[in-house]
């Protein structure tokens, strides 16, 4: 983490999400919880020196983009600046794999590991890391399924059904198909 920490807590068509930033980019952001106040504590429960503020430019933006997902548009965070000064270097990695990972695809824990030249042993290392993402949405974890494209866990508030819910406003359903008319 670099220098002080600032939040904002902004509403959006999925509820109330927050985002808390430093001069070196977004470390932590929050998915919509049930009200204001459940998303600013679960979003500062990690951040309690963290302040109030008017988001920079680059967080605004980024802000902007969270209410076009939310609003079922199309919307890219690959270019949001990130402070992950507290990650190993493979979560960071496994994180900037996930972070091609763009609207309306997914992929697998699997798929990710071997992208990042390890063997699908390390499926379960992208599960943890996927796990612990400090800015969901921003790095699109809810688009890494499980093996054989089973939805697999989701930490966010919600869990699975938070991760259906996301992955249906980018056009990707889990729900089997309509028995064909004979």
């Amino acid at each position: 983490m670099t220098g002080k920490t600032y939040y904002r807590i902004f509403d959006t068509d999925g509820g109330p999400c927050g985002i808390a930033w430093t001069a070196a980019g977004v470390l932590r952001f929050q998915l919509p919880g049930d009200d204001a106040a459940t998303t600013r504590r679960l979003l500062l429960r990690h951040l309690p020196e963290a302040e109030a503020a008017e988001p920079s430019p680059a967080v605004a933006e980024a802000i902007e983009g969270v209410r076009r997902y939310f609003a079922g548009e199309p919307a890219d965070f690959s270019e949001v600046p990130l402070d992950l000064a507290g990650q190993s270097d493979f979560f960071r990695a496994i994180y900037d794999a996930a972070r091609r990972v763009h609207w309306g695809e997914t992929t697998t824990y699997g798929t990710l590991a071997r992208d990042l030249g390890a063997g699908p042993e390390m499926a379960r290392e992208v599960g943890q890391a996927m796990a612990k993402n400090p800015v969901a949405l921003i790095i699109p974890c809810h688009r890494v399924l499980a093996a054989g494209g089973k939805v697999g866990g989701f930490s966010a508030p919600g869990g699975a059904s938070s991760k259906l819910k996301m992955l249906a406003l980018e056009g990707i359903s889990f729900t089997p198909p309509e028995p064909a008319q004979s």
